[in-house]
């Protein structure tokens, strides 16, 4: 694939950057909700998974080096990025956190699934986290690391059997 550069004003990415942090998301997020509108579904699906595995790597990498708020962050990205595009599949809004809260519910009753609704609570945890730096403990995190790495193992199954994940 021949990637090609963008050169982008700092004005705008700066502006990109403040809006989505005051809607709460990561930039490339929001860009993505922001071209969902005008891209073809399968090209909107395929960059939110592709971010999904980018925060989950993040997210182990600063796990393992100790920054427990950027791996809460990319943790909860990772997350949301993943019901972003099983929801863009299905045609269900995921653009706020109502949105995603209640398309997980929806999941969990689906999918026969109620641990989904707490697993995703534990990925709201680690977004506030990331606000307010409560969580100072390693060990803390390491555990709800393992539960995210489960709630990611449901989704991925759920994206797999929809055709999003090979």
């Amino acid at each position: 694939m021949h990637r090609r550069h963008l050169s982008v004003p700092v004005s705008l990415l700066e502006a990109l950057a403040r809006l989505a942090e005051s809607q709460g998301k990561s930039p490339e997020i929001l860009l993505v909700e922001m071209l969902e509108q005008r891209l073809d579904p399968e090209i909107t699906t395929e960059a939110y998974v592709e971010l999904h595995e980018r925060y989950m790597q993040e997210a182990e990498e600063a796990l393992r080096q100790g920054d427990l708020t950027q791996a809460s962050e990319k943790f909860w990205g990772a997350v949301v990025a993943l019901l972003n595009a099983i929801a863009a599949v299905k045609g269900r809004p995921h653009y706020s956190h109502r949105d995603l809260s209640v398309f997980v519910e929806e999941l969990a009753t689906e999918l026969k699934r109620p641990e989904i609704s707490k697993l995703f609570a534990v990925a709201e945890r680690l977004h506030a986290n990331f606000y307010h730096g409560f969580i100072r403990s390693r060990e803390m995190l390491e555990e709800y690391a393992k539960d995210i790495r489960k709630l990611v193992s449901i989704l991925r199954e759920h994206a797999r059997s929809l055709g999003i994940i090979g």
